[in-house]
């Protein structure tokens, strides 16, 4: 069958027109070449989420981005969400809990640039200071696997335990303390129910959220830990998302000068902030 120039003509346009057609859709779904401006992240109640919102938003919308924040009940709900694709990113999580949500959920996320943390600390119960510790005291710490084993780690930098030296401070549990001179009694609960019956123990140990939402005065810490690299929080997208534009820009807007600047009139103690380069 033989075809005059203008039928060949028309089959080349259409040709054209399709393959520019297949590759746009496919640029659509590559994380590395969206450009997209209006983002979405999850959101919770406490400290994380209003520093975002109070430092970091603006900065992302003088470049003409849209952020909404969408509520979350807890973390777990947030991730599933990110997971999912329900939200673009979140700023309320260390390595720690993202690696172990990737694990037990099959999850896909990853960590962009350590944020400011707030530090855990130990904190007064029925006790005032750390040297009236005494036989028997009862300790509050919090029950998740992570925060369990950083709070295991402050109370061996107070002096009140000691941990198997040859055990990674960031998976120790209660089972390793080798030395408890003072017969302390741990009670593993979880970590919003602390400050609620901190009269009940003799210490509590609690994170920077809990510390923040039950209005506790984190200067009020009778120590803080020295926080690890992997309790340090972190900006989490999907996988897909890394090499997003709009990521970059988030992470550009938390290294920023700008953003610097706003910490310094806010910070009034709360906030360790990570030397980020």
């Amino acid at each position: 069958m033989k075809w005059n120039k203008w039928e060949k003509l028309g089959i080349l346009v259409l040709t054209v027109v399709m393959g520019v057609v297949v590759l746009a859709g496919c640029g659509s779904n590559d994380g590395s070449t969206q450009t997209k401006k209006e983002l979405t992240y999850s959101k919770s109640q406490g400290p994380y989420s209003e520093l975002f919102e109070q430092g970091v938003k603006p900065i992302l919308e003088k470049q003409g981005y849209t952020v909404t924040g969408k509520d979350m009940s807890d973390l777990l709900q947030a991730d599933v969400a990110l997971n999912e694709g329900e939200v673009d990113f979140n700023v309320e999580q260390h390595t720690a809990y993202m690696d172990n949500f990737n694990t037990k959920q099959n999850g896909h996320l990853v960590a962009l640039t350590p944020i400011p943390t707030v530090p855990a600390g130990i904190y007064a119960g029925a006790k005032q200071e750390l040297s009236q510790v005494a036989d028997g005291d009862s300790v509050a710490i919090p029950n998740d696997a992570a925060n369990t084993a950083r709070a295991y780690a402050l109370l061996q930098k107070a002096g009140f335990i000691k941990l198997n030296p040859d055990k990674d401070l960031s998976t120790v549990t209660q089972q390793d303390i080798v030395d408890n001179p003072h017969h302390l009694q741990f009670t593993e609960m979880k970590s919003l129910n602390i400050p609620a019956v901190r009269s009940d123990f003799a210490y509590i140990v609690i994170t920077g959220s809990v510390v923040y939402n039950a209005k506790i005065d984190p200067s009020t810490a009778l120590i803080k830990e020295d926080i690890l690299p992997h309790l340090l929080l972190q900006l989490v997208v999907e996988d897909k998302n890394k090499d997003a534009q709009w990521a970059k820009d988030i992470v550009a807007a938390y290294h920023s000068d700008e953003f610097r600047h706003y910490l310094e009139n806010h910070n009034n103690g709360l906030w360790f902030v990570p030397e980020n380069k």
